[in-house]
């Protein structure tokens, strides 16, 4: 069956990376979702993925640390679980490269949009690191960029839940479910599923997402192929 988005850029964040014991790395969690992976690419589908670093390391460990530094650790969290995700991407065989906002010559290749769509080209599976390189941004808008820079079809934002709600699921049992609604309605609403520069910057340049459930890694393969899952955001 041939998948529904030929270019996927996929988010995943720290904590699904932490699996059940809620920090650090999880192997067997990567190995998870690297298993699905390679099952989208043996479709057809190249894909680029953004890793989040709140398994190790969330905003400022004190109130008067300096906003940038923190952001800094923040983002070398990042290129820790990206180091080990191509790790697992790789024992399936998959064809891996991590790519770094923040030059690392030593561990990863410094992106560019050019050299990330020609390795795409080539089947190559890319994890980007560090996210935008600058600080006061999240991963989010880190995805949300390299998406658009790759020329993504879609934007995978997985999550712990099973899409959009209007309000926290987890907290309130009446909270209602959208299948589909638009980047614009998530700015308006103030919807939390993703920060407001990351929706944007979809919306801006015409970047569809599909935010779904990571905790069943099967979705992903699922959202490839164009199943109705999750909820779909769309560009007006």
């Amino acid at each position: 069956m041939a998948p529904k988005y030929q270019r996927i850029m996929l988010k995943i964040s720290g904590e699904v990376l932490a699996g059940e014991k809620g920090f650090g790395f999880d192997y067997p969690t990567a190995a998870a979702i690297a298993k699905c992976v390679k099952q989208c690419a043996d479709l057809g589908s190249e894909i680029a993925i953004v890793v989040g670093g709140g398994n190790y390391w969330r905003g400022r460990s004190h109130q008067d640390m300096n906003r940038a530094r923190a952001d800094s650790i923040g983002m070398l969290a990042t290129a820790m679980n990206a180091l080990a995700l191509a790790d697992a991407l790789g024992q399936t065989g998959l064809h891996t490269k991590v790519m770094s906002a923040i030059d690392m010559p030593k561990i990863a290749e410094l992106f560019t949009a050019e050299k990330a769509v020609e390795y795409l080209q080539q089947k190559v599976v890319l994890v980007f690191a560090c996210g935008t390189g600058n600080p006061c941004f999240s991963t989010d808008s880190g995805a949300a960029l390299r998406g658009v820079e790759i020329g993504a079809d879609i934007f995978f934002k997985s999550t712990n839940v099973d899409g959009v709600y209007d309000k926290d699921p987890n907290r309130y049992p009446d909270a209602v479910k959208y299948d589909k609604l638009t980047h614009s309605e998530i700015l308006a609403k103030g919807l939390g599923v993703m920060d407001a520069s990351a929706a944007a910057i979809c919306r801006e340049n015409h970047l569809n997402t599909l935010v779904f459930n990571l905790s069943d890694p099967e979705n992903i393969v699922r959202a490839a192929r164009g199943e109705n899952i999750g909820t779909l955001v769309l560009c007006e």
